[in-house]
């Protein structure tokens, strides 16, 4: 998982796509950052939503990010997308863990999950996740979705590494010790809805 989120946990603003205080974080360095992580991407996961805000916004941004973006082969785990346009964007339809688990295998470079807070948390559960690499902003927003909401389940993480940026922010990056639960259940039992 590769996320932003600010102090307070949000990832998001009080409305869906209310990002503008990713400028509190977001400069030259972390650009540079977000290029070189693209460049060890495989692919990129998205849910339904993350896909579509990200699609409207990538496919026609220029640029050094935009041209990876662009470029790099996206998987979207959707039950109601019927199709997907982005370019070289693949949907999963079906039983997203399998799925997953069986690319997972198959990959030769990192695959990572942007934003997708719904997905991710079932990623979670399922144990799909290797590492969380989060960028903290020194801000708190003070209302807006968060991240991680609230659960009755408790994760143990391993920290991996942090880094202080120049912004003022902080990436911390933690690995999660063991499933938290059996790999029987299924990602589309997420209690969220659609990916």
């Amino acid at each position: 998982m590769w996320n932003l989120m600010t102090l307070d946990g949000r990832f998001e603003g009080p409305k869906p796509w209310d990002l503008d205080w990713h400028g509190s974080i977001f400069d030259d360095e972390l650009e540079r950052m977000s290029i070189e992580q693209l460049d060890t991407a495989e692919a990129l996961l998205f849910g339904r939503k993350t896909y579509e805000g990200m699609a409207a916004y990538w496919a026609s941004a220029t640029g050094d990010v935009a041209e990876r973006m662009n470029a790099i082969p996206k998987i979207v785990a959707s039950r109601t997308l019927e199709r997907v346009e982005w370019n070289n964007s693949t949907l999963i339809a079906g039983d997203f863990e399998r799925e997953i688990r069986e690319r997972k295998q198959r990959a030769s470079k990192d695959i990572f999950v942007f934003g997708s807070a719904d997905l991710s948390k079932a990623l979670l559960r399922a144990g799909l996740f290797d590492e969380l690499r989060i960028a903290i902003a020194p801000l708190i927003l003070g209302s807006g979705r968060f991240l991680f909401d609230d659960s009755n389940e408790q994760i143990k993480l391993t920290p991996t590494g942090v880094q202080r940026l120049s912004s003022g922010g902080v990436i911390v990056c933690y690995a999660p010790q063991k499933p938290i639960r059996s790999s029987t259940e299924s990602i589309v039992e997420s209690k969220s809805g659609d990916p």
